[in-house]
C-alpha cells in the first residue's frame, strides 16, 4: 500500500477547502414519508427534495432504508447506510443525480417517452417508406 505523501496531503486538504468553500453543505436530512421524497436542508437556506427513485443507487430503496441519513464531516456528503449509498451535495447542486452512463439512461428514457406533432408525422412518413432501415450487411465477407 502507497502511503500519502505530506504534499499530497496538503493538496487534499487544499481541494476540500475549496469545495466546501464553493458550495453550501448540508445540515440536516430526512425522509419525509408523508411526500415519499428526501429533504436536505443547506447552510445556506435552501432546501432540496426529490424522490429517491431519481437518485442512482435509490431506485430500488424503501422507506425503512432511507429512515438513518448521516452527513459527512465536510458537510458535502450525506451517506445512508441501510442502501450503503451516498449523495455528493456539489453533483446534487450541478444536477447529476448519477453517473454519466446512467444520467443518459434516464434521459433516454424519458425522451423515449415524449412525443409531438413533429414526432408524429416523421413516424408515419417514415412507415409509408416501409419502416426503419435494414442495417446494412457488413462488407467483411465471411470464411
Amino acid at each position: 500500500m502507497d502511503l500519502v505523501t505530506d504534499a499530497e496531503l496538503i493538496a487534499a486538504n487544499r481541494r476540500g477547502a475549496e469545495k466546501k468553500a464553493a458550495y453550501p453543505t448540508a445540515i440536516a436530512a430526512r425522509f419525509d414519508r408523508r411526500t415519499a421524497r428526501i429533504v436536505i436542508s443547506l447552510n445556506s437556506g435552501l432546501n432540496i427534495t426529490f424522490l429517491p427513485r431519481d437518485v442512482q443507487g435509490f431506485e430500488n430503496a424503501q422507506a425503512a432504508d432511507l429512515v438513518e441519513a448521516e452527513i459527512s464531516p465536510s458537510g458535502l456528503g450525506i451517506h445512508f447506510p441501510k442502501i450503503d449509498a451516498d449523495i455528493y451535495i456539489p453533483a446534487l447542486l450541478e444536477g447529476f443525480l448519477g453517473s454519466r452512463s446512467w444520467m443518459a439512461a434516464q434521459n433516454g428514457r424519458s425522451g423515449g417517452k415524449s412525443s409531438s406533432p413533429a414526432k408524429t408525422a416523421a413516424a408515419r412518413n417514415n412507415g409509408k417508406l416501409g419502416g426503419r432501415p435494414k442495417k446494412a450487411k457488413s462488407l467483411v465477407e465471411e470464411t
